[in-house]
């Protein structure tokens, strides 16, 4: 039987000639119809001031000294081999590893466990506390150097890489255990609960559930720690009077002196201070930017 419903059809509209369109149109963004020219320009000069500046230091670390020449050739790795061996780069490099990745482990793990607590209980002065993270990051680091340096001091640490390592550490811990209280927030408090529910005490239900999760964010927090350990030259300068001790930002200063400055070799040492940095964002530059999105965006 056919009913009236199945005889009816859907009639098909009819674009009367000199009327307007009256057809939904997709919604087009100002730079979508921007020419090629205006994006291209921007990103081509700020290309040039970034990338000019690797080459420059390129140039002075691979052509011979004297060299006037625009393009380094014929190539020497004279430079590399002086500062290394003769500057005590590889002994910079060794204690800026030491002090990068000492800092890495205590930022992130000190962070983790503050950052639990912050995103996971309440307590009284949980706002006060959490302000109070917030303006340690306005005080400048030059402030502290004087008390820093005297309780290092009394604990017989000057000369020694852990009076470094702590500083650095202590700074670092504020940013790094807001970051990473905003991660946690973003793992469903339900299924730390449905661990419990299997058995799983809290600890075991944190290893298990929500540390996995927030590979992302400690791998963040810890190229962002790791960085800022690798390149800061006022602590070193200031807790670590022997050579064997320094690191490279001062091993680099080291190369400067009142009367002249080796180019060559300050090129060539800058070189071996920027390529592990830049080696290693090179591996972790897709966790680096999932885990930065996550702590940004409140789930």
């Amino acid at each position: 039987m056919i009913t009236k419903e199945a005889t009816e059809v859907t009639p098909v509209p009819v674009r009367v000639p000199g009327a307007p369109d009256r057809r939904p149109t997709r919604h087009r963004r100002a730079w979508d119809e921007a020419p090629r020219w205006q994006i291209y320009l921007p990103l081509g000069i700020y290309l040039v001031f970034t990338l000019v500046p690797f080459y420059w230091i390129l140039l002075f670390a691979l052509r011979p000294a004297g060299s006037t020449s625009l393009v380094p050739w014929p190539m020497t790795f004279e430079h590399f081999e002086k500062v290394w061996n003769e500057r005590d780069f590889a002994v910079y490099f060794q204690n800026s590893v030491i002090t990068g990745v000492a800092t890495l482990l205590l930022t992130t793990g000190v962070a983790l466990a503050g950052g639990y607590a912050l995103a996971r209980f309440d307590f009284r002065i949980k706002r006060g506390f959490m302000l109070a993270l917030l303006c340690t990051q306005f005080v400048p680091g030059a402030l502290l150097l004087v008390p820093l340096f005297q309780i290092f001091a009394e604990l017989k640490m000057i000369n020694s890489l852990g009076s470094v390592i702590i500083a650095e550490t202590v700074f670092q811990l504020p940013l790094s255990m807001i970051l990473i209280s905003g991660f946690i927030r973003n793992v469903p408090y339900s299924l730390e609960e449905a661990a419990w529910v299997d058995g799983c005490n809290r600890l075991t239900a944190f290893r298990i559930v929500v540390l996995p999760l927030l590979r992302p964010g400690l791998i963040a927090v810890g190229s962002f720690a790791f960085v800022h350990a690798w390149n800061h030259f006022l602590f070193a300068l200031m807790f670590l009077s022997d050579q064997t001790k320094q690191t490279i930002p001062v091993g680099l200063n080291t190369l400067m002196s009142a009367d002249s400055v080796d180019l060559g070799a300050l090129a060539a040492g800058g070189i071996i201070a920027a390529v592990p940095v830049v080696i290693v964002f090179a591996f972790i530059q897709k966790w680096l930017i999932t885990g930065f999105s996550a702590g940004a965006v409140k789930g």
